[in-house]
Formats: structure tokens, C-alpha cells, sequence
């Protein structure tokens, strides 16, 4: 006799109605206006251009079910690790006006079409050697496999994309925050398969900070001019190309 209620049905139909919850929600989402500052350390320039412009993705490359879950999971852990910090004796402020419900701590340049939010602005705390304050606080969560090798190499050498994200952001959110580019900023790497937690000093990085905001210029004024910036590969089987929502729009294209 067929059992209609196994428990990997009832798991596999559970699931199928979670993630078409949160893929519809994701798609109800209303797309980013601006080039984000999170983003502005992306190895390819054209993919940046692509995500600015909001060039429909390859079919099949927008985000599952499953990744969105991953998403999810992430913010999730993120609050945890505000709760951990503040516990510890940090005073680390995450919205503007110390409560839960004020904006997000972030900045807009170039008339807002550049713009970054950043996890927290940490205003005290414990003793830590080599740390002052105002600081920065960012915050990721990761596999096993690539928090060891963050916590092994440190952010720079590992994630460049998030080395760049936080000199960015310790450039421009020194105008409201002052002197919070004076001070290494904290960098929190959570492991989501241990619980591990990795905490890094990382100082601004003047020279990464202004590469970075020369490229959003250059970005935004291709796109104003028409013109489509390089591909970082010269052949499709890049791996950062292997990886790219628009890999196929790329490659179809002549230039």
C-alpha cells in the first residue's frame, strides 16, 4: 500500500511551499535603485554594470528557494551576533537613535546612486587591544570550509570583496560618524556550520577606499554614456564567469 503521508513527501511538500513563499516574496521586492557599496569590490566591472542596470538575469540564475533560505539565515544569525556583542559589554548601535526602529546606519553619494548600509557603528566596549572607537562593525556568516580559510588568511587575502566593502564604507560614513576612519573597523565572520566566531581588526584602507569609489564613478558614467565596460576574462570558462547571473547575456554580446 502506497503511504501518501511518508515523511519525505510531507518534508519535500513543506519545503516546496516555503520557497515558493519566498521566491514570490523576493520577486514582489522592489529591485535596487542604485549601485550598492557592498557590491563595489565585485571582481567584473561589467557584472557590476549589469546588476546596476538591472539586465535580466539568465534563465534560471535568480535566486531559489534554498539560497534565499541562506539569506534568511544569515540576517538571522546577524541579530545573534548583535545580542552576543552587546552581552559582552559593547555598546553597538545598529539604527540610527540607539532603538530598534530608527534607519539604518548608512550613506548616499553621488546623488544617491551610490549608497551602502552597514551593520553597526560600535560606540564603546571592552578593553580590546588595538581597538578605539567609534568603529565600524560588519558582520558575515560562512560554510565551514570558507570561514577557516578567513580566519586563516584574514579578510583581505581571502574576501577582497569584503575588504573593499568595509574601506568604502569607513570612507563615506566618516562625514556623519567622525573618526570612525581613524579606528580599525571590527570585522565578525560566523561560522554557520560550528557556531565558531572569528573577529578581526581591519584598518582603512585609504588607497582600497578610493579605487573603489573610482570605479563606482566609472560605472555609473558608462552606463550614463551608453558604453559597456570589459569583461574581467577573455574566455567564458573564467571562473568568475562560470558564477556570473549574466553569463550567457555577456558572451552573446560582440564586445
Amino acid at each position: 500500500m502506497l503511504d501518501l503521508n511518508s515523511r519525505s513527501q510531507t518534508s519535500e511538500h513543506v519545503n516546496a511551499a516555503i520557497d515558493a513563499a519566498l521566491v514570490a516574496g523576493n520577486a514582489a521586492s522592489p529591485p535596487r535603485s542604485y549601485l550598492g557599496g557592498s557590491r563595489l569590490g565585485h571582481a567584473c566591472e561589467r557584472a557590476l554594470q549589469f546588476e546596476f542596470v538591472k539586465a535580466p538575469k539568465d534563465e534560471g540564475a535568480d535566486f531559489d528557494g534554498r539560497l534565499l533560505r541562506i539569506f534568511g539565515i544569515g540576517h538571522a544569525l546577524e541579530d545573534v551576533a548583535v545580542a552576543w556583542l552587546r552581552g559582552a559589554g559593547f555598546e553597538l548601535f545598529t539604527r540610527r537613535g540607539g532603538g530598534d526602529h530608527g534607519a539604518q546606519f548608512g550613506f548616499s553619494v553621488a546623488g544617491g546612486r551610490i549608497r551602502g548600509h552597514v551593520d553597526g557603528v560600535l560606540a564603546g566596549g571592552p578593553a580590546i587591544p588595538g581597538m578605539a572607537f567609534p568603529a565600524l562593525w560588519e558582520c558575515k556568516t560562512m560554510n565551514a570550509k570558507s570561514w577557516r580559510e578567513t580566519a586563516g588568511k584574514g579578510v583581505a587575502a581571502s574576501k577582497p570583496i569584503y575588504a573593499a566593502q568595509i574601506a568604502v564604507y569607513q570612507a563615506y560614513m566618516d562625514a556623519s560618524v567622525p573618526g570612525v576612519a581613524d579606528n580599525p573597523a571590527l570585522f565578525t565572520a560566523i561560522n554557520k556550520d560550528t557556531a565558531e566566531l572569528h573577529h578581526e581588526l581591519v584598518p582603512f584602507n585609504a588607497e582600497l577606499a578610493q579605487r573603489m569609489s573610482d570605479r563606482g564613478v566609472r560605472i555609473l558614467a558608462a552606463t550614463d554614456a551608453g558604453d559597456l565596460l570589459p569583461r574581467i576574462a577573455a574566455k567564458p570558462d573564467h571562473f568568475e564567469c562560470r558564477f556570473c547571473p549574466w553569463d550567457k547575456r555577456c558572451w552573446r554580446l560582440q564586445a
